[in-house]
């Protein structure tokens, strides 16, 4: 099956096979939060100082949350339908997606390198991963290649015959790609970091968690170093 090339912004983060994640615009910054707490005392900074940073460290450590939500970011991601669902269920920002009602869908499918194939062993909750052997690795890789390939040329066989989008749509896997945009505020960031980046996350979701934190560090360095000071626990 033959995919369509795609343009990937240079300022983007790439994240699996076919994924990405680019920060499309922010308001955030170290001030933001120091001046959100410094309100209570009718007092305003245009720049900051040490006591600022350690006003942020506080801040964090005692877990005085809301003068982390007083700015913005805005991301554009590319990832699986399967990472996606994950990511939507943190409600604390806005999200718009791709459609497939009004677009044709993609032709781009997640298919994991061979070192990412694994078993899962345990109890739910408690899993462990392993990694498997090489010719079980390759046969999935193989495996997920034919089913994509199936229900593209599905897709796009019931589309061509008449059925709406909408309806044909049915038959695309959670392999396959999609975008969106994602507006939140660093308190509900550094959440998302917190669990989605943390060892016992999915996999694939984690490398996208760890995209967002690096944009999350560039903006807001001194809320980042007392995030991961505080065991990276969001206040």
């Amino acid at each position: 099956m033959a995919t369509t090339e795609r343009v990937i912004a240079e300022d983007a983060i790439r994240v699996l096979d076919h994924g990405f994640v680019r920060l499309d615009g922010s308001m955030a910054t170290d001030l933001s939060v120091v001046n959100a707490a410094r309100v209570s005392f009718a007092r305003r900074k245009d720049e900051m100082d040490e006591g600022d940073e350690g006003l942020i460290r506080f801040l964090m450590r005692d877990r005085h949350g809301t003068p982390f939500e007083h700015n913005s970011f805005r991301f554009h991601v590319r990832a699986p339908i399967f990472v996606a669902r994950e990511w939507f269920r943190h409600r604390v920002g806005s999200f718009n997606e791709f459609s497939m009602r009004y677009a044709k869908a993609t032709d781009d499918f997640y298919v994991p390198e061979a070192e990412d194939v694994r078993s899962q062993v345990g109890k739910p909750g408690a899993y462990s991963f392993e990694p498997v052997d090489e010719d079980l690795a390759e046969r999935t890789r193989e495996e997920l290649r034919e089913v994509y390939e199936h229900a593209y040329e599905t897709y796009t066989r019931l589309v061509e015959a008449g059925v709406a989008r909408e309806l044909a749509r049915a038959v695309m896997p959670v392999g396959a790609y999609t975008e969106f945009f994602w507006t939140v505020n660093a308190r509900a960031l550094m959440n998302f970091v917190s669990l989605r980046a943390a060892e016992t996350a999915q996999r694939e979701i984690r490398r996208y968690a760890e995209a967002v934190e690096q944009f999350f560090a560039q903006k807001m360095p001194v809320t980042h170093a007392a995030f991961v000071a505080a065991n990276r626990v969001a206040p």
